[in-house]
């Protein structure tokens, strides 16, 4: 009995608290601070939206230039097939005192079949379309602001994923260390059990069982270290590097007291939350693009400054240029305008109830997170107390058979609930830092 209880010591000796796995070369260590910033920054969905972003600037940029001079060129180059020919009769511009008929004879011009060239060249500068322009700007503004809000969006959802992963590589890392602490309890327990049968002061039955357990706790190591290997992979992902990177997290801290409150919690959402600030901001956007619309009904007028040119045609002008105001209008739009009108207030109405329907989304899943959040704490200290009391009864285990008032099947079976504690109290307290993610991601905090 006294190498059991020799083994027994040693087991209590050691910290069941899930612990990191330590190697003759130690990964570099990455903290969950570390992680996030990496994820901001290159997180591969966050970089897609900042291009996003940035493509906005020379979309406002594009819509700037429509308020200046346009200039078109027409030309047309081609081979006559028919000549063109033209007859004046004798004295058709009339007949005049001192010179006679103009002109004195019948005269022909013939154009002979050659190439010729047409051009027109036409430079506009918008006068009543600057309105429209104007408001096409603060559109594509509008535009940049609500991608700049899917940046943020997409910036929470990359930070939250990469909280749980970092999260749940913490929880598989103390699972595996506690794993390899129970491992080395197995094999000693294991050598000494042998020892003991073979010296007929242990049934066989105890080697077989304890052999059985250690097999057990060889593949739940197995398992585990692969686990691991996954987690850290898809982490690497998440922070848009290669996925073979190694590395260590740092423990998980204390979960801290409780300050949070529903009512601050539900206000700063509603003030904070990507989606909702796009939804404000698709309703300026409706809003606005049916002033544009309206715009229809306003004539397009421009100056204009027009050229034509024409060569290898005889007898008309080579060049002919001209100024003055462009108007371009449809009055006759069989109520297409109004229509247009219509849809678009329709459309107004659709954001305004997105507005009002992405409000109460966020107020319910606050006070969800919220709640959740809360279960998780009071699970956690419920899993911390039975992790005491499960301590206390492996001592009091050891101690009773120490006394032989307890046999080995009782103590093994006391372990068991401790591992069983641990287990859950690594679960509780992990649960609970996800809890406290998806609460913070719910208040839109953070980039």
């Amino acid at each position: 009995m006294a190498r059991y209880f020799l083994c027994f010591s040693f087991f209590l000796c050691v910290t069941v608290e899930a612990q990191n796995v330590q190697n003759s070369t130690t990964p570099p260590t990455l903290t969950l601070e570390q992680a996030v910033s990496i994820a901001e920054g290159n997180n591969v969905q966050v970089r897609n939206a900042v291009l996003t972003a940035s493509i906005d600037d020379d979309q406002i940029a594009e819509a700037r230039t429509y308020r200046f001079p346009s200039v078109n060129v027409y030309a047309l180059g081609s081979q006559l097939l028919t000549p063109v020919d033209f007859t004046f009769r004798k004295g058709i511009f009339g007949n005049f005192p001192g010179v006679g008929p103009v002109p004195a004879t019948d005269t022909q011009i013939h154009t002979p079949l050659r190439p010729t060239f047409y051009s027109l060249t036409q430079v506009s500068q918008p006068l009543s379309q600057q309105y429209k322009i104007g408001l096409n700007i603060r559109l594509a503004k509008l535009g940049k602001r609500a991608d700049e809000e899917k940046l943020r969006e997409q910036k929470h959802e990359a930070v939250n994923q990469v909280k749980k992963i970092y999260y749940a590589i913490l929880q598989t890392q103390a699972a595996l260390g506690a794993s390899e602490e129970n491992l080395k309890f197995d094999q000693e327990l294991q050598r000494t059990t042998d020892q003991l049968v073979a010296e007929k002061a242990a049934l066989k039955s105890d080697s077989m069982t304890v052999r059985a357990r250690t097999a057990q706790e060889e593949y739940s190591n197995l398992t585990l270290r692969d686990t691991l290997a996954n987690q850290k992979e898809q982490l690497n992902v998440l922070l848009g590097r290669d996925v073979r990177t190694d590395f260590s997290v740092v423990e998980v801290p204390d979960a801290p007291q409780a300050d949070e409150d529903l009512e601050a919690a539900q206000a700063k959402a509603l003030a904070a939350r990507p989606e909702l600030r796009q939804a404000r901001l698709g309703a300026e956007q409706a809003q606005l693009n049916r002033r544009i619309t309206k715009t229809g009904y306003i004539p397009d007028v421009s100056l204009s400054l027009n050229n034509l040119s024409l060569t290898n045609v005889n007898l008309l002008p080579s060049n002919v240029a001209s100024a003055g105001v462009l108007i371009t209008w449809d009055p006759l739009d069989w109520g297409r305008r109004k229509h247009e009108l219509t849809a678009a207030d329709k459309q107004i109405q659709k954001s305004k109830n997105t507005v009002s329907e992405t409000e109460s989304k966020v107020l319910v899943e606050v006070a969800a997170y919220f709640r959740k959040l809360r279960e998780s704490r009071a699970l956690l200290t419920a899993a911390e107390l039975q992790l005491d009391a499960e301590r206390e009864r492996v001592r009091v285990a050891i101690n009773q058979l120490e006394q032989k008032a307890a046999l080995l099947k009782d103590v093994l079976q006391e372990r068991a609930n401790l591992e069983a504690a641990t287990a859950q109290k690594v679960q509780a307290l992990l649960s609970f830092w996800t809890a406290k993610a998806d609460f913070e991601k719910s208040l839109g905090e953070g980039e």
